[in-house]
């Protein structure tokens, strides 16, 4: 990636409300005009055979038996953070429903993932934040286990740095 004075830089940047393609290559190029002879874009309400394959490509190459594919970080976010607690009611660990996120992460602008990031700068006037958060500090592990060992607290309609001050 350049500059306007054509000064070079390396581009650690992907992945902010885009995917990490890099710049031009001609495969990715080539891709997307040949695909652009077809279709741009179809609601993942439909079937989509690019999309059936890259979902067994990364079925046979993980852990996952099934693929979610959203339209952005949020919304993979929020699907996590729904599936988590689903997941957690349905065997029978609904008393374990928080999740823990780390200080300064972002993850997202929907006013769950708002309340999943822990900086009040994101959260001021979305009050009242949805409960079930819980933050550490980054690269704690014991904060984490601390804050995995506190027991659930049912959301009460503030934000969770202003809960656990009241």
């Amino acid at each position: 990636m350049w500059d306007s004075d054509g000064k070079e830089y390396l581009d650690f940047t992907g992945g902010i409300a885009v995917t990490a393609l890099g710049h031009s290559h001609p495969r990715v190029v080539g891709t997307i005009r040949e695909q652009a002879t077809t279709l741009l874009h179809v609601s993942n309400l439909f079937h989509i055979p690019q999309q059936t394959h890259l979902a067994k490509l990364l079925c046979d190459h993980s852990f996952a038996d099934r693929v979610f594919f959203g339209n952005s970080g949020a919304e993979a976010n929020e699907a996590a953070i729904k599936l988590a607690r689903k997941w957690a009611k349905e065997h029978g660990a609904s008393d374990r429903g928080d999740i823990i996120t780390m200080r300064g992460g972002f993850h997202g602008r929907t006013l769950a993932t708002v309340t999943a990031t822990a900086q009040e700068k994101y959260h001021h006037g979305y009050e009242p934040l949805p409960g079930g958060f819980k933050y550490v500090p980054y690269n704690d592990l014991r904060a984490v286990e601390r804050a995995h060992r506190q027991p659930h607290r049912r959301g009460d309609g503030r934000s969770p740095s202003r809960a656990k001050a009241a």
